[in-house]
C-alpha cells in the first residue's frame, strides 16, 4: 500500500500526449506572463536536450555536489554524436539506444548524457512547482492534461487546507529506460530514484504528515516529448508514472 506522505509529496499519475496552445487578448497581465514564460523558456532550453552542462543544486544531507555551470558544447562530428548516441556510460536500458541513435541524426543539439542532466533539472522544476502551487510553471513545463492533473491535486489540497513543506534531498539516479522517434516526434522516459523530505501541515499550521529528518523514495518514471521539427527547443512532460 502507497505511503499517503509519499502519495502527496510526488507528483500526480498521469498518462497524455497532447500540447497545449495559447490565445487572447493582450493585456498588461498577459505581457507579464509572456515575459515569464520566456525566462522559464530559457532556464528549460538551457538544461533539457543541450549540449550545456547543469549539476544539481547543493541539497541537504551534506551531499557533496559540484556548483551550476555551463559546459563548452564539444565540436563533435557525424562519427563521434554516434558514440554518444550509443549512450556511452550513462545509465540506461539497452533498447533504448538505436531510437537514441536516430533522434541524435534528427536534431543534431541532442546529446543523451546532457539530456539526461537536463531532466534532473525539469525534474526538480516540476516537483517544486507542484509542492509551491506555482501553476504557471507548471503549465508551461508539461502539456495539458499533465498539467491539469497536476492543478487538480493543488486545487484538492488547497480545498482541504493543506500546505507541503517538501524538499528533494537528491537524486539517487536518473536513467533512460526506453526512447521512442517516430518522425517527427521523439519520446525519451526516464527513471528517478530520489529521496524526498517530506512535511504536510493543516489550514491550522499542525503537522499532519511527514518528517523533515526521515527522507520518502521516490521511482518516479517521466516521458518527455519533442516534435523535432518544431523551432520550439524544449522537451514537454508528456507522461508521469511511479514504480
Amino acid at each position: 500500500m502507497a505511503d499517503p506522505t509519499y502519495v502527496s509529496a510526488v507528483a500526480p499519475v498521469f498518462d497524455a500526449r497532447r500540447n497545449c496552445g495559447f490565445g487572447g487578448i493582450v493585456t498588461p497581465e498577459i505581457i507579464i506572463l509572456a515575459l515569464l514564460a520566456g525566462f522559464l523558456g530559457l532556464r528549460l532550453y538551457s538544461v533539457l536536450g543541450k549540449r550545456t552542462g547543469h549539476e544539481q543544486e547543493p541539497m541537504p544531507r551534506r551531499v557533496e555536489e559540484s556548483p551550476r555551470a555551463p559546459i563548452a558544447k564539444p565540436q563533435m562530428g557525424e562519427e563521434k554524436r554516434a558514440e554518444v548516441a550509443q549512450i556511452g556510460d550513462i545509465p540506461a536500458a539497452a533498447g533504448a539506444s538505436r531510437d537514441l541513435a536516430a533522434i541524435a541524426a534528427a536534431d543534431r543539439e541532442f546529446d543523451p548524457a546532457r539530456f539526461v542532466e537536463g531532466a534532473k533539472s525539469a525534474y526538480r522544476m516540476v516537483l517544486e512547482a507542484f509542492w509551491s502551487a506555482d501553476r504557471e510553471t507548471l503549465n508551461y513545463l508539461t502539456d495539458e492534461e499533465v498539467g491539469q492533473s497536476f492543478l487538480d491535486a493543488i486545487d484538492a489540497r488547497e480545498e482541504r487546507g493543506e500546505t507541503l513543506e517538501h524538499r528533494l534531498v537528491r537524486i539517487e539516479e536518473a536513467k533512460i529506460i526506453e526512447a521512442d522517434y517516430r518522425r517527427p516526434i521523439a519520446r525519451v522516459t526516464l527513471q528517478f530514484d530520489a529521496d524526498i523530505a517530506a512535511l504536510v501541515r493543516d489550514r491550522d499550521g499542525n503537522v499532519i504528515g511527514g518528517s523533515m529528518t526521515d527522507a520518502v523514495e521516490a521511482h518516479d518514471v517521466w516521458t518527455f516529448q519533442r516534435d523535432l521539427t518544431s523551432n520550439d527547443p524544449n522537451w514537454t512532460l508528456v507522461e508521469t508514472a511511479t514504480v
